[in-house]
This record gives C-alpha cells, structure tokens and sequence, in this order.
C-alpha cells in the first residue's frame, strides 16, 4: 500500500517511527488502527513502538508519586473534617495480601503515633477490624513502658480481626509495650454483664480508657454494607437503619449521635464520649464504603488524625464539600 513500513530485517525510516509514536502516545490511536492505516500487520506496529523507544524517538518517564500532591491533599482532608493531620499511604488492591496493606501503613502510621509522644505509663487503646488488625502488624515505633489496652470485648468471635486480645498483644509487640486483656465477650448477657463490671480486671480497662492519652481506631462502614460484622451485632435490627458507622462497636448516625440497638446498654466498650476526650486520636480506614462514616464520625469529634489511602482522601474532600 506504499505505507512505506520496511518488514523483514529491513530499517524502518526515522519520520515514519515519529508518525506512529504521535498516532499512539499523544493522539491514543490502538495499534491496531495504526496498523490498518498503515496496511500492516499489529505485530509490526509493536515493533515499530519499541524501534522508536531503542533510538531514543520516545523518551518514556517513570517517576514517583508527587510528595507536594499528596501533603497538598492531606492538608484538604484534614481542613475539610476539620483534623488535626491526615497521613496518606499509597491505594493498596483490595485482593492484595494482608501483609501489603499492613507494610503500607507503616509509614504513615508511624508518623501519626509520633505526635502522640507516648512515655513510660502512658496508656494506648487499640480498636478491633480489619485495619486495626493489619495495623497490629505493621512496622510500628518503638514505644517501650507503654500500656496498649482493648477498647472492645471480643472472646467469643472467631474472624481474628475481632480478637482484641490478640491485636492487642501483636499491637504491643510491635510497640515494644505492654498488653492489658479484655476477659469478655462484647455483648454479655444480664448476668455475666453484671459480674464483669466487679471483676479487678475489667475495672482496670475501663480505668485505663479513661485515661488514655492515644487511641488507634479502626472506623466500620454502614452495616447495610458491611463484608462482616461481629456477631454479637443484630445486622437485621431496625434500630441499626440510621447507623452509618461504628468505632468500638459503638453505632452513630449521620450526625455523629449515638444508635443504640437491643442489648447495647450492656456492650463492653469504650463509650463515644470518652473518645472525644482522649488527646491524640488516629482513625485507620479507607474505601469508599467509609467515606460517609468518616465523616460523620470525624466531625462529632471521635477522632482527630487520619491514617487513609489517597483515593479515599480524595473522595473525601469531595462529599466534604
């Protein structure tokens, strides 16, 4: 067809690697609609694309993520939820090992527990769910004489993200601190309910919370959309319709006021209320099925620094305004 395309072993002229690299890197034409103008075959544009990348025709630049673009959106996060910081970590693919996300975190993570400047006696909470569980085991400070407390019961549930205890003992580990365990279920029955507010041990958590100079908080998501939820959790009860969120297993609505539910008054949890008082609090969550419950939570003042991915902080900013 006279296109000019030399096959073979043959060199292909120097203007007719510019047209193509055009056609295909700055007008996204497909190879194979080069190929048909060209009266060749797709295989040849290919080779064409690479010949002009081996003569240095197409320059191609691969360069990190910019680290103005992503302070610069943290500071739009943290202005419109009104935070103290936002720290941001790379998006991480929903079907990526455990491990990606939890190294993911380390970081930012990292820098959002340095601002606590936790000492010898002071008391950290850790929150049960899935980030709070790849939180435990990411690459965390060293914390030594620091107490890491539950801030939820959770014995009785079999998925390991609502173990409490043992993220509590991985969380310490990692921190070079302290565990102190929950011995309850999260929603004990009448009877049990009223033996565990005597028992020494119970007590002393619930001192603790009291106490607490940081928290590191893991945000649930509505229950309508909700992968899982504890089982203690009536997912089925009206009472639930108007929650958007959760921190601690404790339910809030799109205000950020308290939903109870049947058997909640006898939920061992830290209450909201306490959540509001503690000095440095760090929400670890991302996705888009949090955004409505990130803000909620954050603008009822639960929590005041943000550990998320730069696609939620985006989406963030967006229903924020």
């Amino acid at each position: 067809m006279g296109s000019g395309v030399v096959e073979g072993g043959g060199r292909t002229p120097s203007h007719l690697l510019y047209s193509v690299a055009v056609e295909y890197y700055l007008q996204a034409a497909t190879q194979a609609e080069i190929a048909s103008r060209l009266g060749t075959s797709r295989a040849t544009v290919s080779r064409m694309l690479a010949e002009a990348r081996r003569r240095g025709i197409v320059h191609i630049d691969v360069r990190p993520p910019s680290a103005g673009a992503d302070a610069d959106l943290s500071e739009a996060v943290a202005d419109a939820l009104g935070l103290v910081e936002v720290h941001l970590y790379p998006d991480v693919p929903a079907d990526a090992a455990s491990g990606v996300l939890s190294s993911a975190l380390s970081g930012p993570l990292a820098a959002a527990l340095a601002t606590a400047d936790l000492g010898v006696g002071d008391v950290l909470l850790v929150s049960s769910g899935r980030m709070a569980y790849a939180a435990s085991r990411a690459e965390l400070p060293a914390l030594p004489g620091v107490l890491v407390v539950p801030t939820v019961g959770g014995q009785l549930e079999p998925e390991p993200w609502y173990q409490t205890n043992e993220i509590v003992r991985a969380f310490a580990a990692g921190v070079r601190g302290s565990p102190a365990f929950l011995y309850a279920p999260a929603l004990p029955g009448e009877a049990l309910h009223a033996g565990l507010l005597d028992d020494p041990g119970m007590r002393r958590v619930a001192d603790a919370w009291e106490v607490a100079r940081a928290a590191v908080l893991g945000v649930g998501a509505p229950p309508a959309q909700r992968v899982s939820l504890p089982r203690f959790v009536p997912a089925q009860s009206a009472a639930l319709d108007r929650a958007v969120g959760d921190l601690c297993s404790r339910f809030y609505d799109r205000e950020g006021r308290p939903v109870d539910f049947p058997g909640s008054e006898r939920l061992i949890a830290t209450p909201l209320g306490v959540l509001r008082r503690i000095p440095v609090t760090i929400a670890v969550a991302s996705g888009p099925e949090k955004v409505v419950s990130l803000l909620a939570a954050a603008r009822a003042g639960y929590f005041n620094r943000l550990v998320t991915d730069v696609t939620t902080a985006a989406m963030l900013v967006a229903a924020a305004s």
